[in-house]
């Protein structure tokens, strides 16, 4: 049940108790204790069934998108949870002035069937309208968390095949000329493989095992192109706890080797870096080497790195490209550090 509910429920009861004693403050026959108990009984009453209520609510959910047939289905229980709920306030009450001696006088059945029945029937009718209100709200949270789901999945197999075949198009550019790094390459890439199967199942994961995913990949391309690339790692360790969307630091790094590493024969610097700063967390990857306008094309990967970070995190996450002086670019994402 909602935290909130139960707080206005409690508050709705305490102020009820509140009026039924400043009612009979007044009246010097009526002492303090019996508005408390006649109150109090029908909060306990009632509160036993409305947590009962509550509990059976989730079986009418199917009804949710037809207000008229669930409220049918609710408002049905009323003509046989009234008299209930009137037995039981008033064999608290008789039970109670039984126990010390009295005998609790009240107007005749009739008048008290009618009042109570009345007054029953009207916090009924409000309490199933406010279950309403309350199921159809987490109905639709469930709804759109399912939605997200269902995209994040998308967007993950659709990196999947793209990082597979990334990897396998390295290793065939080796495989005639060097058919002994070809081999080498093979095998790391069933190692990687191996890694990301599991990891891949998850929709995030920590950034310390993101970075070990990530080291196997860049051990394959760092291989082939051997002299021409040096990988630095800059990781802070307070960033590592932070949870990440799998295989989210990837595209930086392979577009990084894309657009400076492929199209130069001269040694390019790149690093890998995060750092964890009031609470955000900032992953980077610079190259000593190629030019906005050519990584700021549009492609599989940072497309796709922002539709997966907005549909984590919305408007809290951030995908950029900048140019690092004198030469290179440097990509980045934010996102709150999740833990």
């Amino acid at each position: 049940m909602p935290r909130p509910f139960v707080l206005a429920w409690g508050l709705f009861w305490l102020l009820m108790l509140v009026i039924a004693v400043q009612e009979h403050a007044a009246d010097p026959v009526t002492e303090w204790w019996r508005p408390l108990l006649w109150e109090g009984s029908s909060c306990l009453v009632a509160s036993a069934m409305l947590v009962l209520m509550w509990r059976r609510s989730s079986a009418t959910d199917a009804w949710l998108a037809q207000p008229l047939q669930w409220f049918r289905r609710q408002l049905a229980w009323l003509a046989l949870l009234a008299p209930v709920f009137v037995a039981a306030i008033y064999l608290v009450r008789h039970g109670i002035y039984g126990l010390i001696g009295q005998t609790y006088a009240h107007a005749p059945w009739a008048e008290v069937i009618a009042y109570e029945f009345t007054k029953f029937a009207l916090f009924y009718t409000l309490f199933v309208a406010v279950v309403f209100g309350l199921r159809t709200h987490a109905a639709l949270a469930e709804q759109r968390l399912h939605t997200r789901e269902a995209q994040l999945a998308q967007l993950t197999q659709q990196l999947e095949p793209h990082f597979l075949f990334n990897a396998l198009n390295t290793i065939a550019a080796t495989i005639h000329t060097e058919p002994e790094k070809a081999d080498a390459l093979l095998t790391k890439l069933a190692a990687l493989l191996r890694a990301a199967s599991d990891l891949t199942r998850r929709p995030d994961c920590t950034l310390d095992e993101e970075l070990k995913l990530l080291e196997g990949y860049a051990a394959i391309m760092c291989e082939r192109f051997g002299d021409r690339v040096a990988l630095h790692w800059q990781v802070d360790d307070t960033a590592r706890g932070c949870r990440v969307p799998t295989l989210v630091v990837q595209p930086l790094l392979e577009n990084a080797f894309r657009h400076g590493v492929e199209r130069s024969s001269d040694r390019t610097d790149l690093w890998v870096s995060a750092r964890c700063t009031h609470g955000r967390l900032r992953v980077e990857v610079a190259q000593s080497r190629g030019d906005l306008a050519s990584v700021a094309t549009p492609g599989v990967g940072l497309g796709t790195l922002r539709e997966r970070l907005r549909a984590h995190h919305g408007d809290g996450a951030a995908v950029g490209l900048q140019r690092r002086e004198p030469a290179g670019v440097s990509a980045w994402f934010e996102l709150p550090c999740e833990r």
